[in-house]
């Protein structure tokens, strides 16, 4: 399953459905200069004006983070998988904006979680891996080298050695709640992201992950609040 957008690399289809990303030819990477899309929020924190295709994007920490980079890409005709991560709520994907009929999930890799990663990542836009620890670090450094090669993302979620991106939540804040009622409606953090090569400068912006309607925003300053005054003597 690839893009349907990427129609441009010529891949043969079936029913819509891409039977692989071609090889790298001539040295080059399909696709290469560009990007598939993501929210224009998240630009702040990437090197690249989206996620760079053949890119290795490592999450940490926040599976909304996770939903938030694949929702742009699936919404404007991409295929994603999420694979590793049996817990995952598809109700939450679909409120963040992931297309759930571009999405596929593998919830368990079995004994070979390289073999499926790597199948995954030769027909398939955007990977999203759980279960990172399972990865031997040489099958992860391998497992880079093929989606740079087919021209896919790779967005492991946890440690994944030579990720050229590092993405990480902190800070984070629900608003929502009164005193004793309400509801919790949106979650202030801080994204902070670090790498290697185009992304060795260090980046952060504030996002509200999720907004009240569930999907990515960027969060507002708020001026600091008014110190607190007593009546004193005199």
């Amino acid at each position: 399953m690839s893009a349907m957008a990427s129609s441009a690399l010529d891949m043969p289809m079936v029913d819509g459905v891409s039977m692989g990303v071609p090889e790298v030819e001539a040295g080059g990477v399909p696709g290469a200069g560009r990007v598939l899309p993501t929210r224009a929020e998240l630009t702040a924190v990437l090197p690249w004006p989206g996620l760079r295709r053949g890119s290795t994007v490592a999450v940490h920490g926040s599976v909304s983070l996770l939903f938030a980079l694949l929702s742009e890409a699936t919404s404007r005709g991409s295929w994603a998988a999420v694979v590793g991560l049996p817990g995952i709520n598809l109700v939450a994907a679909a409120e963040s904006g992931v297309e759930l009929e571009r999405l596929g999930v593998v919830p368990r890799t079995g004994s070979d979680p390289a073999g499926v990663i790597a199948a995954l990542l030769d027909g398939v836009d955007l990977v999203a891996v759980g279960g990172t620890g399972a990865v031997l670090d040489a099958d992860a450094r391998r497992l880079s080298a093929r989606a740079r090669n087919r021209g896919s993302v790779l967005l492991p979620f946890g440690r994944w050695p030579g990720a050229e991106v590092q993405l990480r939540c902190t800070g984070a804040v629900w608003s929502g709640l009164g005193s004793g009622h309400g509801h919790l409606r949106e979650r202030s953090v801080t994204v902070h992201a670090r790498g290697r090569g185009a992304a060795v400068r260090p980046r952060t912006c504030g996002l509200l992950l999720p907004s009240r309607d569930g999907s990515v925003a960027a969060s507002e300053e708020r001026p600091p609040g008014r110190p607190h005054l007593r009546p004193v003597a005199g």
